[in-house]
């Protein structure tokens, strides 16, 4: 297998401020050497050590070629230093750019101002550096061994302060981690969050051509799809230009509007026959409404024949609202069928409402009628029904206060009492030569709703004592 060959490595630092690398001098033929200097042979001879390894260096002996050595470690320790803090600042760049490109808040810009800082820190030790090494040559053939020491002193020092500056870049890069997380996170997010977006849309897009083939205009619809067009253009235009929240919450907003352009669209034949159906019944609705407000008469006929006026006074109005109110919810059902036709579905919906609202009206106050007679003929047979039921609740209700007790709490018993007081005022009603039946009843119903309140009341209490 072939290998791919490695890119090439680009410190930040500017090529003019790279260390400059002397060439090693090549060595000449030991014979040129001789005579340059102007020995003898036998002379030669005696000094093997200076030309060992092939080199031209003059001898100046161990202690020289020792600190040309050190240094030279010195050096390769400061670049490797060097090469270590380029790097960790190259990557540190990058995920400064991925906060900078999502994250606008205050710690996020001052993520990136405290890395400002740092780069003016690196570009200080850098150069400290890169001078140390453009000052000492530690190629000379006559490098001396203080100027050896002082080339590995001022090379260590470099290192040592390029080392520093990379535990500081360490640090706050670590620091950066709830920082970068989030960008990440959301850069991650970017990309599938317009993709659905356009998906959305494009099947918005189908459910309309597909309603539309049906027959339905679905006006509404294509208006508000037809808005959302600019807001795919700026999708497309990609979060370099619009920012990746901004463009992340659109692409968001988008897919919630067009999904719901194609749930609407998708379900619009439905609904057209539902409205449809309703109209129809809400219509024969109205006709059986009519019918029986015209039987409303007849029982107020009877009612004031038998009872008192008390009795059905109130009922008086009931066959003339009945009436008018049917009427009105006709003229609704006529509308919404205008605007069903004209296939306005929110307005036939909402008129459609209105007249449900009407008939139910009207089918209480028809209703009223037929029921306050059935409940006069019961009590006129029976009272005594009516009285029974009332003076059993209030007994059971009694009950229930003195359970547990030897004395009842006033809070109960005082309304009990009152309930009781009220009950015989009630009953005392019929005994007059004419007497109120539906007063009667009014108050005994009132009388078990006290007693009602009562029983709860007592319930709810003893639930939370426990």
């Amino acid at each position: 297998m072939t290998a791919t060959p490695a890119q090439p490595y680009t410190p930040l630092v500017p090529r003019a401020c790279r260390p400059r690398r002397h060439p090693r001098r090549a060595p000449g033929p030991v014979r040129d050497t001789l005579t340059l200097l102007g020995l003898p042979l036998v002379a030669a001879l005696a000094l093997p050590a200076a030309f060992a390894g092939g080199g031209t260096r003059r001898w100046f002996g161990g202690r020289a070629e020792s600190q040309r050595a050190e240094a030279q470690a010195a050096k390769d320790a400061a670049a490797a230093a060097f090469y270590e803090l380029d790097t960790a600042q190259r990557d540190l760049r990058i995920s400064i750019e991925t906060i900078t490109a999502v994250d606008d808040s205050p710690s996020g810009r001052r993520a990136v101002g405290d890395f400002e800082a740092l780069g003016r820190r690196i570009d200080e030790v850098s150069h400290q550096y890169i001078n140390a090494v453009d000052a000492h040559d530690l190629d000379r053939d006559d490098l001396e061994a203080s100027a050896a020491s002082r080339a590995r002193a001022e090379l260590t020092a470099a290192k040592d302060e390029l080392g520093r500056v990379k535990q500081e870049l360490d640090r706050f890069a670590d620091g950066l981690g709830p920082l970068l997380g989030k960008a990440e996170t959301q850069l991650a997010r970017l990309a599938p969050a317009v993709e659905r977006a356009r998906q959305s849309l494009l099947a918005a897009s189908n459910a309309l051509d597909t309603a539309r083939g049906s027959g339905l205009k679905a006006e509404d619809l294509a208006s508000r799809l037809a808005a959302l067009s600019p807001e795919l253009t700026r999708l497309n235009q990609g979060a370099g230009q619009h920012g990746v929240p901004q463009t992340l919450d659109r692409a968001e907003r988008v897919a919630r509007e067009a999904e719901a352009i194609r749930a609407e669209a998708e379900r619009l034949p439905e609904r057209a026959a539902e409205i449809g159906t309703r109209l129809v019944s809400l219509r024969t609705r109205a006709q059986a409404l009519t019918t029986r407000a015209e039987q409303v008469e007849p029982v107020l006929s009877e009612l004031r024949r038998r009872f008192t006026a008390a009795c059905w006074q109130d009922l008086q109005q009931v066959p003339d609202q009945a009436a008018q109110t049917v009427r009105q919810a006709e003229q609704k059902l006529a509308e919404a069928q205008a605007a069903r036709d004209d296939q306005r579905w929110p307005d036939a919906t909402a008129l459609l409402s209105t007249v449900r609202a009407l008939l139910n009206a009207t089918d209480e106050a028809v209703s009223a009628a037929g029921d306050r007679l059935r409940r006069l003929n019961a009590v006129l047979k029976d009272p005594q029904q009516e009285i029974d039921r009332t003076r059993f609740a209030i007994r059971d209700a009694q009950r229930l206060a003195m359970a547990g007790r030897n004395t009842p709490d006033p809070r109960h018993a005082r309304p009990l009492d009152d309930a009781v007081a009220r009950l015989d005022r009630a009953i005392a009603i019929l005994e007059g030569r004419h007497p109120d039946y539906w007063h009667f009843l009014t108050e005994t119903e009132a009388v078990r709703q006290t007693v009602s309140r009562v029983v709860s009341q007592i319930r709810e209490e003893r639930g939370a004592a426990h």
